[in-house]
């Protein structure tokens, strides 16, 4: 293991819970008291002072997610939390429910899973998001629901909280990543929304309008500033555009560091009462492991103080193949297993995102609004030259759009113009599509729905090399936080 890196002299942290190397066991109960009484006097000098926060520890419910657990990654620098976000619904009220289309059955998965990284220096947030989706293999394990036992098989990574809980959730994302977790945190639809509005709401801005019909949100362009249940529509929403679960979670992003800088803007940190306000209604509806506490809270509280926008960063795991098709399961999303070891180690070395993932790009790619990777595209061939909609089906998945890779006949094989095809509701997604086919003619189709079409006509030359204007619209690059907020 190597050497931890010593603290700068201008930052004169403690030796605290959280600062010291994650997997160190037996320390005496004398220095855990002495640690927590210094814990204490600099909090008190510091404003925010014990008897404002006791008894917060006891707000929690709790989960151990690390029982039993053998064979885990080596501990790294800094410290690793698995943040869960659950469908759960259970204390919404039905005036909520019908507000914000929060009615069904909830599936007992994992909408949101994501490892926040804090530096060891207390300096850099780093968040990795997963994808729901994501192609997992479990490992051995006892079904929670049925009690039946199971060996490792293939499911989508969502799916290992209904299967296993806390637990088996955690144990599949360290044999996928080799990332160690120090924490765990588990977040729902209530304890999101009491969040949310206990900050006062959080400042979000989009350039397009946003509309989902299944969670009824409907942002016009500009800046809004989304209350809790506002919030929640807001980044659940999955059909704003063809970039699915993908945009999604370019959305998640993009709201979590509007959240930091809300908290670290609004003097929050700073008040005792505020503070514990905020710890309260976000304690009080979450679930977390047993080493997660008031200690944690604080002293993450205390390191967020010199926190700005661009002292967090995001990215998603880069994806190697969409729609991977296991028998089964379904359509799932296959990591790239090159570009995610080299993002997994530098969580695991406590190095900067930006820096290890840093990527020459493509130079002589023409820049659209919606990268390649985000797009569906059904290719149909509109002539009687056999083999075209193969030819155009290969080159526009050559590029990076997400095609069904069975290309089929147009009704009318007489077209001589090809055409893009599109439902309004994915008008930039269609811009993007049409660029990378020169000349092509954009056709507007009401209910046509997620998947764009392309019917090949007679004046088809090739597919023009594209790719997004900006990383966090797409491509699977880092973003700092004041990259993705409003200007």
């Amino acid at each position: 293991m190597p050497p931890t890196p010593s603290r700068s002299p201008r930052r004169p942290y403690p030796s605290r819970r959280l600062s010291r190397r994650p997997g160190r066991r037996g320390r005496p109960r004398w220095a855990m008291r002495a640690t927590t009484t210094l814990s204490v006097v600099l909090l008190a000098a510091a404003g925010i002072g014990h008897s404002v926060v006791a008894g917060l520890d006891a707000d929690i419910a709790r989960v151990d997610p690390f029982k039993d657990m053998k064979n885990r990654p080596r501990a790294g620098h800094g410290m690793n939390v698995l943040l869960v976000g659950t469908d759960g619904r259970d204390h919404i009220t039905e005036t909520e429910r019908r507000r914000y289309r929060l009615g069904g059955a909830p599936c007992h998965c994992t909408d949101t899973i994501m490892i926040v990284h804090i530096s060891e220096d207390r300096e850099r947030a780093s968040v990795v998001s997963l994808p729901r989706d994501s192609y997992a293999l479990t490992p051995p394990h006892t079904d929670q629901v049925t009690g039946k036992e199971h060996g490792g098989h293939p499911i989508r990574i969502n799916s290992a909280y209904a299967e296993g809980g806390p637990q088996l959730t955690v144990r599949t994302v360290e044999n996928m990543t080799h990332v160690k977790i120090d924490h765990y945190l588990e977040v729902d639809f209530t304890s999101f929304m009491k969040t949310v509005d206990v900050l006062g709401g959080v400042r979000i801005c989009t350039a397009e309008p946003l509309k989902d019909t299944y969670t009824g949100l409907d942002l016009a362009p500009g800046t809004h500033t989304l209350k809790g249940g506002q919030a929640l529509q807001y980044v659940r929403s999955r059909h704003t555009d063809a970039s699915s679960d993908l945009g999604r979670m370019k959305r998640q992003q993009r709201f979590l560091a509007a959240l930091v800088d809300r908290a670290t803007s609004s003097g929050v940190l700073l008040n005792p009462l505020r503070f514990r306000d905020v710890t309260r209604a976000v304690l009080g509806s979450v679930r977390a492991d047993r080493g997660f506490g008031t200690d944690e809270l604080l002293d993450l509280g205390r390191a967020m103080r010199t926190f700005s926008p661009s002292s967090s960063e995001f990215t998603t795991v880069p994806i190697g193949r969409m729609d991977y098709v296991v028998k089964g399961v379904g359509s799932t999303l296959k990591w790239d297993p090159v570009k995610a070891q080299r993002l997994f180690r530098a969580l695991r070395d406590d190095e900067s995102l930006a820096d290890a993932g840093a990527r020459p790009r493509d130079s002589d790619a023409t820049r659209v609004e919606v990268a390649p990777q985000q797009i569906r595209v059904q290719v149909e061939n509109g002539t009687r030259t056999a083999g075209l909609g193969k030819r155009v089906d290969a080159a526009l998945a050559a590029t990076g759009f997400r095609t069904t890779r069975q290309p089929v006949s147009a009704a009318t094989p007489s077209t001589r113009r090809t055409v893009v095809a599109y439902d309004p509701r994915w008008d930039r997604s269609a811009k993007s599509l049409a660029t990378a086919l020169p000349g092509s003619e954009l056709r507007a189709v009401k209910g046509l729905g997620a998947t764009l079409k392309v019917i090949a006509g007679t004046d088809f030359h090739q597919v023009r090399k594209v790719r997004a204007d900006q990383v966090e619209q797409g491509e699977s690059g880092v973003v700092r936080g004041d990259e993705v907020g409003c200007s």
